[in-house]
């Protein structure tokens, strides 16, 4: 894995007014541990925000600073603060980082989590003072093993100094975090199927209202943030409000810098810092290198699987939710895949498919049968067996399973990127439709769904 800085290929050095998340990393790619951290100015946001800052200012700041959710979403993180209960009665509350980074083409939290875990620390020690959380956990993926390793260790670094448990700083606040490494469903990734499988119980979606703000973790109010997320507090505390918003291009309606990446059969595959508001075109040429020799860019997805694929006259889109908007899919984690000329599209997405169908959770039906009957068509098309309107029916469960209409943002995510292929490589599709004469009547091959 590389990473790049704001300049192309290594040019200019990374610094603590330009990236606020990486300007501490090691050249060697080793982990940052407590001395070195604090040696590179870690902890003194804590420090200010415990010293000088009472909760409501800290959710204030945040807030102004217009931070939204990395791990996809985008949402407002202070805005989501701030829907915690004001009840002061209410003693027991829950922080949890969402680390379950189980998206396809997504491993932006891993790098954080490996070489800079004092980071993630100090960002939920903020925002548990502001939340008046007690206790938090970091929801980890089961497979990233040096990511738990690394946590753990600073987590008892930051214990022994201090930072973690009793009277912090000598604040009368206390804090516990926890590292809890799940079982391996890509539906965790939903804050409530996160909670319920923190809980002990089936990864399914919970029903919403109530909010996690007001039932969470066994019952009590409960805030979910991503890694990236809750990294970007620390920065927000100690520099203020109008360097974080300084931070993003012209034109970005959202603040701050962003982990973005490319991977694929490009010449120079990683993950960079850069601001929001960079084109596609930047990232792809000046930071990927563009394609390999001898490979042409046949299409890209800006954010992970779940994301809409895009063609090369897109990348001067803006990398913000909004730019991406304009051009019809979603920023999703910002970590873009890069499609060459030698890929069948149909098998990409059969591929493609597979994974979010055998991912659902069961609890609706849209979702349960639906993906798995899209992965049958398509298994068909690709093998030349489809039959006349598999296409219109592979359209019709992407309308089927579109927002609003399951009961959680699986399936919404899992035919996006379905409907855009279909939009822009119809004729791929069209290729694996058997003629006529030797179509099978579709009575005589029935689709028995999830067999």
């Amino acid at each position: 894995m590389t990473l790049t800085s704001f300049g192309p290929a290594n040019r200019i050095q990374r610094s603590a007014e330009t990236h606020p998340l990486t300007w501490r990393l090691r050249d060697d790619g080793e982990a940052v541990w407590l001395d070195e951290y604090q040696a590179k100015n870690g902890y003194a946001a804590a420090r200010k925000a415990f010293a000088d800052m009472d909760q409501d200012a800290i959710v204030q700041t945040v807030k102004d600073a217009g931070l939204k959710g990395r791990g996809g979403a985008g949402f407002p993180t202070g805005v989501k603060w701030g829907l915690m209960p004001k009840d002061e009665s209410i003693n027991i509350r829950y922080l949890l980082c969402n680390a379950d980074e189980m998206e396809p083409n997504t491993w932006k939290d891993r790098m954080l989590m490996e070489q800079l875990p004092h980071l993630l620390i100090e960002g939920m020690l903020i925002s548990a003072r502001a939340l008046k959380t007690y206790r938090g956990y970091i929801f980890l993926r089961g497979e990233y093993t040096t990511a738990a390793k690394h946590l753990n260790r600073a987590v008892e670094e930051a214990k022994a100094a201090g930072l973690l448990g009793k009277n912090i700083l000598g604040s009368g606040f206390d804090f516990e975090l926890f590292v809890h490494t799940g079982a391996g469903r890509y539906i965790c990734g939903e804050e409530t199927a996160l909670i319920n499988s923190l809980e002990g119980r089936r990864a399914n979606p919970r029903s919403k209202p109530p909010f996690p703000a007001a039932v969470g973790v066994w019952g009590k109010p409960t805030c979910v943030n991503n890694v990236e997320t809750l990294c970007n507090v620390p920065a927000i505390i100690a520099d203020g409000v109008d360097w974080y918003k300084s931070l993003a291009r012209d034109g970005s309606e959202d603040m701050g810098t962003k982990l973005m990446g490319f991977s694929g059969k490009v010449k120079n595959p990683g993950l960079w810092e850069l601001p929001f508001g960079v084109t596609g075109r930047e990232l792809f040429e000046d930071y990927a290198g563009g394609m390999r020799d001898g490979y042409k860019l046949k299409a890209w997805q800006p954010g992970g699987a779940g994301t809409g694929f895009l063609l090369p006259e897109h990348l001067d889109a803006q990398m913000y939710a909004g730019g991406i908007a304009k051009v019809g899919t979603r920023m999703g984690t910002g970590l873009a895949m890069a499609v060459d000329d030698s890929v069948n599209m149909v098998s990409l997405l059969r591929n493609m498919e597979q994974f979010f169908a055998r991912e659902s959770c069961g609890f609706c039906t849209p979702c349960r049968d639906g993906l798995p009957w899209s992965v049958k068509l398509l298994m068909a098309i690709e093998q030349g067996r489809g039959q006349p309107g598999d296409i219109e029916t592979l359209l019709g469960l992407v309308n089927f399973l579109g927002p609003g209409k399951t009961f959680c943002a699986h399936a919404p995510g899992a035919v996006e990127p379905l409907g855009s292929a279909i939009k822009y490589f119809r004729p791929e599709f069209e290729a694996g439709i058997a003629p006529a004469s030797a179509a099978v009547p579709p009575l005589a091959k029935p689709i028995v769904v999830g067999a």
